[in-house]
């Protein structure tokens, strides 16, 4: 190894390091699956809002949307970011609040168990949980598949190996320590992205002679700078960008409505007084770091223009690329390129943990413990809580196996499934006081069948069709809800009592 990878590893080994200890401290305060899996609802108003935002992001800010960015230009990733940083601000001004109360009246610690609790319905329960095993195994998967990229690329490592590793590294921490493990090391984690973040920018403009010139780089290529025109760099021109599909873009938006990993960090607060502060700390951080990750892609281009990079064909290595560049200046430098790819590093880690409770919880909690009635004792439940981890990410891991797999197009179908899925019932069961299990139901199916009938059948016919299916799913999944609920009984007094209840808190 050279100098600068030695460099590196070094920063890389003390913060994987750091998390695994993390885990073992946490470790010994997780005594029940309620610790395990909600912390016990004891999260702090910051680590709640960086924390969710950080299990939000994954490897999609340092690598996905940079690598969109780069690669047609800043119309498709700035779309996507603001629907994004829109939704994130109605998710915990609407969502946050009613969610935590709620959750905490009915005693739910999973989002099935809401959902469940909510309308008096085990069949929720399971259909929920079918869910989210069936999303988050691929989404998990995604993350793998960056760390893989990551190593592979920078160190020659074989792409396999590193997906293996990362891989054992992140079960590791997240089995010891459970939810409050998670939400700690996603908190440390998005201090370490933004600072990832700033310093490639800030190198990356340099390195290609300045913003004056980034720009005028930029502005050679047609429709890379518009937000109503994409670049297409096999032809060389412009692509228009329609309204169409700027709204289909912009419905990144809906997915948050549904994320179990998000909606866990609502439940888990534990002063919902205090929400205020963490939606200002989570907008706010998200709209910078979506900004300067949109950002370094122009720059990327940049760098490819004036000869820095001859060879960029995976745009989603960009960040990766550059601080490859800054590893060769010295050896105090390659300690910071080091910090740079731990904060990709910690983009993956902090989504994947969080990903790995929600799947098991869904496993062992409501599908094993709830539908088919199998009780177990508290040490029995750690254990399949546990195991049910490791054997989601083992097939995280298969997913993941093909190097040519996009974290984008991963990232994109999971986010579409639970907004479609999850996404209008939620909002109903929180805001809509006739709104019934029948409804849930049929809106839970007919959402996430949508993403598959729309992604891999409808799309196929192009022109107007040929969209993000998760605007189409989602519409249709609420429809689908609002009907079922309207020509079906009404829900029970005592289900209307509980929601008359909630909505009346302050």
């Amino acid at each position: 190894m050279t100098p600068s990878q030695i460099g590196i590893m070094i920063s890389i080994v003390i913060y994987l390091a750091a998390m695994v200890l993390i885990g073992v401290i946490y470790s010994r305060k997780t005594k029940n699956v309620g610790d395990f899996y909600l912390g016990g609802r004891k999260l702090g108003p910051l680590v709640t809002a960086m924390s969710a935002e950080a299990s939000d992001m994954s490897s999609w800010l340092l690598m996905g949307l940079p690598g969109v960015a780069l690669a047609t230009g800043i119309a498709d990733a700035s779309w996507t970011a603001i629907g994004l940083a829109v939704g994130t601000y109605l998710n915990w001004l609407f969502v946050a609040k009613k969610l935590r109360n709620y959750s905490a009246k009915i005693n739910a610690i999973t989002v099935p168990d809401f959902f469940s609790h909510r309308y008096k319905n085990n069949a929720l329960m399971g259909i929920a949980a079918l869910v989210i095993i069936i999303f988050f195994v691929p989404y998990t998967g995604s993350g793998f598949a960056a760390c893989g990229k990551l190593f592979g690329t920078l160190f020659g490592v074989d792409y396999h190996l590193a997906l293996v590793i990362s891989a054992i590294i992140i079960v590791g921490y997240t089995s010891l320590g459970g939810f409050n493990a998670a939400s700690t090391t996603d908190f440390i984690q998005s201090i370490i992205m933004t600072v990832a973040l700033v310093i490639v920018l800030a190198f990356g403009i340099t390195k290609a002679g300045g913003m004056d010139a980034v720009s005028e780089n930029a502005k050679a290529l047609p429709g890379y700078l518009s937000m109503f025109n994409t670049y297409n760099p096999e032809t060389g021109k412009a692509v228009p960008h329609t309204a169409l599909t700027i709204a289909s873009t912009f419905a990144w938006c809906f997915g948050y409505f549904g994320m179990p990993h998000i909606l866990l960090r609502f439940m888990a607060i534990e002063d919902p007084n205090k929400i205020k502060l963490s939606r200002r700390v989570a907008s706010v951080w998200v709209v910078i770091s979506m900004g300067i990750a949109v950002l370094i892609g122009v720059v990327g281009m940049g760098l490819v223009k004036n000869g820095t990079f001859t060879d960029l064909a995976d745009s989603e290595t960009i960040i990766v690329r550059i601080a490859d560049l800054i590893s060769r200046h010295s050896f105090a430098a390659a300690l910071i390129a080091g910090v740079i790819l731990a904060g990709i590093l910690a983009s993956t880690m902090s989504t994947a943990d969080s990903q790995l409770l929600a799947a098991s919880s869904s496993m062992s909690e409501n599908i094993i413990g709830e539908v088919f009635k199998i009780k177990l004792s508290e040490t029995g439940q750690m254990i399949v809580a546990r195991v049910t981890l490791f054997i989601i990410s083992i097939i995280g891991v298969v997913i993941a196996w093909n190097p040519e797999s996009s974290v984008f197009g991963i990232v994109s179908f999971a986010w579409a499934g639970f907004g479609a899925a999850f996404g209008p019932v939620m909002i109903l069961s929180l805001f809509w006081r006739r709104s019934n299990k029948y409804g849930a139901i049929a809106g839970m199916i007919a959402g996430g069948a949508m993403i598959f009938i729309w992604k891999f059948g409808i799309s196929k016919l192009g022109g107007a069709f040929a969209i993000y299916e998760l605007l189409p799913a989602f519409v249709f999944g609420l429809v689908v809800n609002v009907i079922v609920s309207l020509v079906t009984p009404a829900p029970d007094k005592e289900i209307t009592d509980t929601f008359d209840e909630i909505k009346a808190m302050k």
